[in-house]
C-alpha cells in the first residue's frame, strides 16, 4: 500500500489549459488505483496554490500542467523554493526544452539534424519578413501543442500570420516535407517511433486532441536506418537537456532530408490520445505504472 500523498497539479494559465485538465484527471485516477493518496488541484490562483501546499503538505506534486508556466521552468522553480519534489524535468531542463530556438542550438552541438531557422519578434517579421525561403513554418519560440503555428507557402499566407503581441518572439523555420514522427524516451531509453497521419495534412492542436483526426502508426513504417536514427536523436536530446524520467521528441522524415528534429516536450500529455502512454503500452508499461514511475522519480533542487 502506498503512503505518499500526491497533489496532481492541472489546469493553469496557458493556452493548453483544457488539455492539462484532461491529463490531470487521467493521472489522478491512475494514481488512486496505485494506492496513493491523491489531491487534484486546478491552478487558477498562485496565492491559493501556495496556501494549499502549506495546508496539505504533499510528498510529491505531479506536474500535469502544459504550456507556459507549467513546462517552462516557472512552476519548477516555485516548487524548488518550496522544497517539494515534483515529477518530470527540473527548472533548467524545462526552460531550455520549452524554448525551441535554444533547443535547436543544443541539437546542433550534439550532431542532431535541424531545419534552417531564424528567431525574431513578430513586429520585425511584419516589417521585413524572413530570410528563409518559402515554404516555411512560423511558430512561437515558447509554446506547445502546435498553438499559434502557421505554414507559409506564399505572400498571401505570410499576411495571415498574426499574434496579438507585436513583441512576441517567433521562430521562422524551413518547412520539411514528409512524415511526422515522434519518439518517447522513458528512463533514458527510447521506446519506439510513431508516425502521425493527420487527416487535415497538418498535425495541429485539433489533430492532436480530436478523436479520429489523426492516425497513429506504431511502429512507424519507415526504413530501419531512419527508425534507428530517430531513436538515437531522441535519446541524445533527452540526455543533453538532462530530462527526468520522460520526454517526447518530434521529427520530420523524408528520403532527401532524412530525420530532422522539430522540438522536444519535457512534460508530454497524458490524455487518452497522448503519444507517450501509447508508446509505453506498446512496450508493456501500463498507464498506471507510467504515472507511478513518474511519482517515484520525483525530485526537487535541494537547498541544503
Amino acid at each position: 500500500m502506498q503512503t505518499k500523498k500526491v497533489l496532481v497539479l492541472k489546469g493553469g494559465f496557458s493556452s493548453e489549459r483544457k488539455v492539462s485538465l484532461v491529463s490531470g484527471s487521467g493521472v489522478a485516477n491512475a494514481l488512486k488505483k496505485c494506492g496513493f493518496t491523491v489531491i487534484e488541484y486546478d491552478l487558477t490562483s498562485v496565492d491559493d496554490f501556495f496556501a494549499t501546499l502549506k495546508k496539505e503538505k504533499p510528498d510529491v506534486v505531479f506536474n500535469a500542467l502544459h504550456g507556459n508556466w507549467g513546462e517552462d521552468g516557472a512552476i519548477q522553480a516555485f516548487l524548488d523554493l518550496m522544497q517539494i519534489p515534483y515529477t518530470h524535468s527540473n527548472m533548467e531542463s524545462s526552460l531550455l526544452g520549452m524554448n525551441k530556438y535554444i533547443t535547436k542550438q543544443i541539437c546542433k552541438e550534439n550532431n542532431i539534424k535541424v531545419a534552417k531557422s531564424e528567431v525574431m519578434s513578430f513586429e520585425k517579421y511584419q516589417q521585413s519578413g524572413s530570410k528563409i525561403s518559402y515554404p516555411y513554418v512560423v511558430k512561437p519560440t515558447n509554446d506547445g501543442s502546435s498553438v499559434g503555428v502557421f505554414i507559409v507557402r506564399n505572400d498571401e499566407d505570410k499576411n495571415k500570420v498574426f499574434y496579438a503581441d507585436k513583441n512576441r518572439e517567433i521562430l521562422v523555420e524551413e518547412f520539411i516535407s514528409g512524415k511526422e514522427i515522434t519518439v518517447a524516451v522513458i528512463d533514458d531509453k527510447p521506446i519506439a517511433v510513431t508516425e502521425l497521419k493527420p487527416l487535415n495534412q497538418f498535425y495541429d492542436y485539433k489533430a492532436k486532441y480530436t478523436v479520429g483526426a489523426t492516425v497513429h502508426i506504431l511502429p512507424a513504417d519507415i526504413e530501419k536506418t531512419a527508425y534507428e536514427k530517430a531513436l538515437e536523436y531522441a535519446l541524445k536530446i533527452h540526455k543533453a537537456l538532462k530530462c527526468n524520467t520522460v520526454s517526447r521528441s518530434d521529427f520530420r522524415y523524408n528520403h532527401n532530408d532524412g530525420v530532422v528534429f522539430l522540438e522536444i516536450n519535457t512534460n508530454p500529455g497524458m490524455t487518452p490520445l497522448s503519444l507517450v502512454p501509447e508508446q509505453a503500452k506498446y512496450v508493456g508499461i501500463s498507464y498506471e505504472d507510467l504515472c507511478k514511475k513518474l511519482v517515484e522519480n520525483a525530485k526537487c533542487r535541494k537547498i541544503k
